[in-house]
């Protein structure tokens, strides 16, 4: 298990990506725990944890600019209640195969309120009866659900 200091941060591979947004890239760590991520000092559009250990999507510190959260391939089965309140403007969140089983726990994601693009695909929630319908009710500003466009009615 590896500890996400701010040393890793700023020794880890940061760029532009492929839609010329600024990327922290620490994907692969074995981090288990969210933390020191105001070492960022929100200086990234993006940031990859995905091929990680992280049980729990929580200890966001304010980071007005952070638009995309890729968080697959973790073990996550808990989202922070005031997700939300440090992280204003995430539109794009991608939970895939993670750990999540049941349909409340997404509840917390409505904290979100420009989430348009998430992804819970590989999560054993996307078995649930009425999960799609679920998570769209929910969730009111989603576009994108598991890579499908969400019908507007």
């Amino acid at each position: 298990m590896v500890r996400l200091t701010a040393d890793l941060i700023w020794k880890s591979p940061h760029f532009f990506n492929a839609v010329r947004e600024r990327e922290l890239d620490l994907r692969g760590n074995k981090i288990a725990v969210i933390e020191n991520v105001g070492a960022t000092e929100d200086q990234f559009d993006t940031i990859d944890l995905s091929d990680n250990e992280i049980v729990k999507l929580e200890n966001f510190p304010n980071l007005n600019r952070l638009g995309t959260l890729l968080m697959n391939n973790n073990r996550i089965t808990r989202i922070s209640p005031n997700l939300g309140d440090f992280l204003p403007k995430l539109h794009t969140l991608v939970l895939t195969n993670n750990r999540l089983t049941n349909l409340v726990e997404i509840d917390p994601l409505a904290s979100l309120p420009k989430l348009q693009f998430l992804s819970l695909l590989d999560n054993n929630i996307t078995k649930r009866p009425n999960y799609r319908l679920y998570v769209i009710h929910k969730l009111k500003s989603l576009h994108v659900l598991d890579f499908k466009k969400v019908k507007q009615k």
